[in-house]
């Protein structure tokens, strides 16, 4: 996870969400609704948190900004918005939150508050078919009126460096080179391999592919026939069959990239602690100013609550351990 972050205007984040759309990256979109001074955070303010932890953009200063990283993390995870209130503990308690609001305590020095809109804004999935059959190009057809990237490619001249993680490869190679190609596709590890056979020919593929050495695991992944099961039809019901199958599979999230090496959605989320002056939450990052003492190593969330610690670690300690005592 990184812990980088761009400060940009609302036109250039905005910009920048258009790139990633375009690259086919998932992120959540970070918007400032409400605000009590003397926030950082300004109405209307904007940042973008990538999949991986990048921060572009700006909604508030040390203690707004560990809250939106780990929240952001967590609204990509779960695929749904959330609406986010930072303030102090004893305002919190004196208010009626709406239901479905999470409150979350902040004990910086101000006495400022937000609330921050965080949206997911999930990649459209990758459709790559190979093959030239009639089927094949109105499913590229279908698959780009949905608003789906798709790339269509020649059995010949389809490589697995045309895969990616992200990628639902639909082989539709008739018969042709059928082994070959798919082979190539498992090497890839794509998201989805269908193969557009009957379950005899999908068995006879499979077990040739078995002998030659190709993971089984891997084969077993390889959904044959592919599509749904519409009965007789001709090529135009089958591309459709194909993609509400697709549809259907990226409801129930099985869409998503398998290779944990580039998936940002498979990077470990670092370990949060608690910072021992202010009760802020934070990761367990070296960009968190870690402090080691008596062979613990504690982080913080900003110079002036590590420098605190420094003075007098055992007051803090002490008064952490005398909170969690039971009564």
């Amino acid at each position: 996870m990184t812990s980088g972050s761009r400060a940009a205007d609302g036109a250039a984040v905005m910009a920048r969400a258009v790139e990633l759309v375009e690259a086919g990256e998932s992120f959540t979109m970070a918007t400032v609704v409400w605000r009590q001074a003397p926030s950082s955070g300004q109405h209307g303010s904007r940042a973008i948190v990538t999949a991986d932890g990048e921060l572009y953009g700006w909604i508030g200063g040390a203690c707004a900004e560990p809250v939106l990283l780990r929240e952001a993390r967590r609204v990509l995870d779960e695929g749904k918005a959330s609406l986010v209130w930072l303030g102090q503990q004893h305002d919190l308690d004196e208010i009626h939150v709406p239901e479905g609001v999470m409150t979350i305590p902040i004990s910086c020095q101000s006495d400022g508050a937000l609330q921050i809109f965080i949206e997911p804004v999930m990649a459209a999935p990758h459709v790559l078919i190979v093959g030239r059959s009639p089927m094949a190009v109105t499913l590229l057809d279908l698959v780009r009126d949905l608003g789906w990237r798709g790339d269509l490619v020649d059995g010949s001249e389809f490589t697995c460096c045309k895969v990616t993680p992200s990628s639902a490869v639909i082989i539709a190679t008739q018969g042709h080179g059928d082994e070959d190609v798919l082979e190539t596709a498992l090497k890839g590890d794509p998201a989805f391999v269908g193969l557009v056979a009957s379950a005899k020919r999908g068995r006879v593929v499979r077990e040739f592919l078995a002998e030659q050495g190709v993971d089984a695991e891997k084969l077993s992944r390889v959904e044959v026939p592919i599509g749904l099961d519409l009965g007789h039809t001709g090529h135009r019901e089958i591309a459709v069959s194909i993609l509400a199958d697709l549809v259907q599979r990226r409801a129930r999230g099985e869409l998503k990239p398998r290779s944990t090496s580039v998936s940002a959605a498979a990077v470990a989320a670092p370990e949060t602690v608690i910072d021992l002056v202010c009760g802020m939450t934070v990761d367990a990052v070296p960009a968190n100013r870690p402090f080691d003492y008596e062979g613990t190593t504690y982080y913080f969330c900003a110079p002036g609550c590590r420098k605190a610690f420094e003075k007098d670690p055992t007051s803090f300690i002490n008064q952490t351990t005398q909170q969690e005592a039971p009564c």
